[in-house]
């Protein structure tokens, strides 16, 4: 997504960017700082960092029948998750608010994304959420699927479940805003046009996924949602919001907000 900005493909006489590399998680905690003006959060986080940021309409990471999945080291029913400690990636993380959702009752036990499927290996957790490249890789390491959350959410509520967005700062000035929208949407462009060049920038980050997985999981989450979030994701961003205040997971309702 970050591909044609971080290198400069595209530039402004407005505005330029840093790019700084953080888990998901770390974001979610800075950004209820305000920390950057452009950061990448966790739609879970948004309710506790609206005050100070917009959603962006472009550069959402949308799962449309797929998404986050419970994994452990033998079959279990999706009921048998009743009570059971189970590694997530942070209480910020939408994987978190889906499973809360999904399964109120248990026991979470924050593990960094990269470290859980061996906390759930070495039976410190009866089972973990992993998300990133590990969805496709669970498999390989003998892990058996409990649930996948976002092919939960779609069949209950006929939704995308939305994963990770772009947040805005609300104090920046419009024409500010507008341009880093603008450049936003043009460097996803950008990378869906030019799709190997941009997949080999990305693979640097890639914790030595191999390039057919890496291509895999890019066409999983950048889709035509992240290039523009339209009608849809906003109502899903909505209803997932929603049914978390439900839930009691989240302390208020919040609207969602986007800008273009």
């Amino acid at each position: 997504m970050f591909y044609a900005l971080a290198t400069r493909k595209l530039r402004s006489r407005l505005v330029a960017f840093r790019h700084v590399l953080s888990d998901i998680e770390t974001l979610n905690q800075k950004a209820m700082a305000g920390e950057y003006e452009l950061t990448a959060i966790s739609y879970h986080a948004y309710p506790y960092v609206a005050d100070k940021y917009y959603l962006m309409a472009s550069g959402s990471s949308v799962g449309d029948g797929y998404g986050p999945m419970v994994v452990a080291t033998s079959p279990l029913a999706p009921e048998d998750l009743k009570g059971r400690r189970i590694a997530v990636p942070g209480k910020l993380t939408t994987a978190f608010l889906a499973l809360k959702i999904f399964e109120p009752d248990f026991e979470p036990v924050v593990i960094p994304f990269d470290r859980i499927l061996e906390a759930v290996k070495d039976r410190a957790v009866d089972a973990g959420v992993v998300i990133h490249e590990a969805q496709l890789t669970y498999a390989r390491g003998g892990f058996h699927q409990v649930v996948d959350l976002g092919k939960w959410f779609k069949a209950k509520y006929e939704l995308p479940l939305p994963l990770g967005a772009n947040a805005l700062l609300r104090t920046l000035p419009e024409e500010i805003r507008s341009e880093c929208c603008r450049l936003m949407r043009e460097s996803i462009r950008y990378a869906l046009d030019n799709h190997e060049e941009a997949l080999n920038y990305a693979m640097q980050f890639a914790r030595d996924m191999e390039a057919p997985l890496a291509e895999k999981f890019v066409g999983m989450y950048v889709n035509h949602y992240t290039l523009d979030a339209g009608d849809v994701l906003p109502k899903a961003a909505q209803k997932l919001l929603d049914l978390g205040y439900e839930a009691g997971v989240i302390p208020h309702r919040v609207e969602v907000e986007f800008v273009r």
